[in-house]
């Protein structure tokens, strides 16, 4: 059995967390339940940095002890990740005794070893990021992390050498191009290292929430003998001997990279120092942006998970945070794009596939999963994808992976329409089962390869198509064939409902954002829309080149629609009153710039507008000739 450790940062509790927070923290779930189904002994760490200036000072504005604080914050962390169903083993707080003890032997043994000296410090401070800078880095005098006020600080102080590690550090990262990534990072920390290495101060006498040093408790530890230890306190650093050599070292750093500088160079120094194993990997991640600043506590623009959770439902936010945004790359967070990634992927893709495949599995198959006779053409797109997704998150590319395993979904997706198992089935040809297993057998092996990434989705795939406890699967199960015929389907509710958008949510909304929401809000309470609403409607003159019925559908008809410059498929609900031959030529009025939906397999790129009275339906067309593609207003 292989080991995998992996550990997110541990946050500093000084507010509640928001969705940048929880992005670290599912991505690193997701990496602890994949590892976990290949069959690996799994330790997956996270926890709170609960020491510092800025703990004791907020805490005293709240009229609270620091630890009375610090508890109320952890409490709410917590349910946070029970709300987006973390699987941590380990939840470690700097401020217990296992950890005090930990940071205290970690000192003796940096004095011991000669690396440690006591001096004076003085350099301009900034509270908020617990950060010290030389003059030169100071934009307008100001940190240049947070853009906020320093202070101007001196005071005694224990210091780490650093400098005479810095070789023996640089040597390690070019032998291990793995050891930070991804790579534009890794050159990063190879040019920080060049610029020279100050000794780092480690210990603060300002304050005295915080571990004191032993010998000379006028001085607690400062952040990077405090925070960084926790990676090794959790595995069993001088408590248990056997743990620790078994875990030790970790095989993932995950950490946003604003700090990737700590992970990458100052605790492996702290870990040469103390002649200690390096970690495998440091992997610092991108930002999530909102109007293309970081979401952060200090920027104010912070979103919190649990209302999205509630709104659209875990597996949606979950899915969501992990295929956005290239893991590595920074990307932009915006609700309508997490409504419109859960309406295309997991509703049209995936809900609509399961739907499809149970109803056919009904009407064709009595309710079962059939014998397949003959050539399965999804097998060797499934073996692909499953390979694609492996390789992807053997490199922590969580979103490549998702990519890799919703090919299936849409190969699937596309096969319903090339082989019309409806006519397959009027013709009784034979080739019906292995069409319909095919289906069957690809959304099974979806389901198992999903289960790292969404929490209640697979289940409910698994049970739709009679396929028995996905808790008992492995990563294993993804090969082709495990679906036993016979099996009885069970139907059930729509796997995504389709999600209608709403107004962007924000605990502390940007001015204009509440003017907008303002508007809205009176202009609704008078039965009336903002012209800004109605311009936000691209309407075009669309001149229908063909209509066609859709197989399986007594409802639909599928439109070719000529808007001058392109040409686009719509599917439309008008069958029952319009004969398809009857509408080739005239012209009508397209919804353009409508999210596309998948419908029956088809990819609709609109939706054509039509006045109803009773059961009447007429189209809207236009007075005269217009070119299509002309623009309606």
């Amino acid at each position: 059995m292989a080991k995998f450790y992996i550990t997110t940062p541990i946050y500093y509790p000084n507010a509640r967390l928001h969705i940048g927070h929880a992005y670290t923290t599912v991505a690193a779930d997701a990496l602890a339940r994949y590892h976990r189904l290949l069959g690996d002994e799994v330790f997956f760490l996270t926890g709170t940095d609960e020491h510092g200036q800025k703990i004791g000072r907020t805490a005293q504005e709240a009229g609270l002890s620091p630890q009375q604080y610090v508890d109320q914050i952890v409490a709410t962390i917590r349910e946070l990740w029970g709300t987006l169903a973390i699987s941590y083993d380990d939840f470690i707080r700097t401020s217990e005794d296992r950890h005090r003890t930990v940071v205290q032997e970690v000192f003796r043994q940096l004095v011991a070893s000669g690396d440690v000296y006591k001096g004076t410090y003085e350099g301009w401070y900034c509270t908020p990021d617990e950060s010290f800078w030389p003059e030169g880095r100071l934009v307008d005098g100001k940190c240049p992390v947070c853009g906020r006020a320093v202070e101007r600080v001196q005071e005694e102080s224990y210091f780490l050498k650093l400098a005479p590690y810095a070789e023996r550090l640089k040597r390690h990262i070019l032998e291990h191009p793995g050891f930070i990534q991804p790579e534009s990072r890794r050159n990063e920390m190879l040019a920080f290292i060049d610029q020279g290495l100050d000794d780092l101060s480690i210990s603060r006498t300002s304050f005295d929430w915080g571990v004191p040093l032993p010998g000379d408790e006028k001085h607690v530890a400062y952040v990077w003998i405090d925070a960084l230890t926790n990676y090794i306190t959790a595995a069993g650093f001088g408590s248990d001997a056997e743990r620790f050599a078994r875990l030790w070292p970790a095989d993932v750093h995950l950490v946003g990279k604003e700090i990737v500088r700590f992970h990458a160079i100052i605790w492996p120094i702290i870990l040469l120092a103390l002649k200690l194993p390096l970690p495998k990997t440091v992997f610092g991640h991108g930002w999530l942006l909102l109007d293309d600043a970081k979401i952060g506590k200090s920027t104010g623009n912070v979103i919190d998970p649990t209302t999205l959770v509630e709104r659209y439902g875990l597996d949606a936010v979950r899915y969501y945070l992990l295929r956005e945004v290239a893991f590595g790359s920074d990307g932009s967070y915006s609700e309508p794009s997490l409504v419109l990634r859960t309406n295309v992927d997991l509703a049209n893709d995936l809900g609509n596939l399961l739907s499809r495949t149970t109803a056919m599995l009904e009407r064709f198959s009595a309710g079962k999963v059939p014998v397949p006779v003959g050539t399965s053409n999804l097998r060797p797109v499934a073996e692909a994808a499953i390979y694609e997704c492996e390789q992807a998150l053997a490199s922590l590319s969580l979103s490549d992976a998702l990519v890799a395993l919703f090919r299936l979904v849409k190969a699937a997706n596309k096969s319903i329409e090339e082989e019309a198992p409806w006519t397959l089935h009027r013709n009784q040809d034979p080739r019906l089962a292995a069409v319909l297993y095919d289906l069957a057998e690809s959304l099974r092996i979806t389901a198992v390869a999903l289960r790292p990434f969404l929490i209640d989705a697979p289940a409910k795939i698994y049970a739709q198509l009679g396929a028995g406890d996905i808790g008992a699967t492995s990563w294993q199960d993804v090969a082709w064939g495990g679906l036993k015929p016979g099996a009885t389907i069970q139907r059930g509710a729509p796997l995504f409902p389709r999600i209608e958008a709403e107004e962007p949510t924000a605990s502390a909304p940007r001015p204009a954002v509440a003017a907008t929401t303002s508007a809205k809000a009176t202009a609704e309470k008078a039965g009336t829309i903002e012209l800004a609403d109605f311009k936000r409607l691209e309407l075009k003159v669309a001149r229908v080149v063909s209509a066609e019925p859709v197989e399986g559908s007594r409802k639909l008809l599928k439109l070719t629609l000529d808007l001058g410059a392109e040409q686009r498929t719509v599917v439309s609900g008008i069958a029952g009153h319009y004969d398809g031959p009857a509408l080739v030529g005239k012209d009508v009025i397209l919804v353009a710039n409508l999210a596309p939906a998948t419908i029956f397999g088809i990819e609709s790129g609109g939706m054509i507008l039509a006045a109803r009275d009773r059961d009447q339906l007429r189209l809207l067309t236009v007075d005269g000739s217009l070119q299509p593609g002309s623009s309606v207003s």
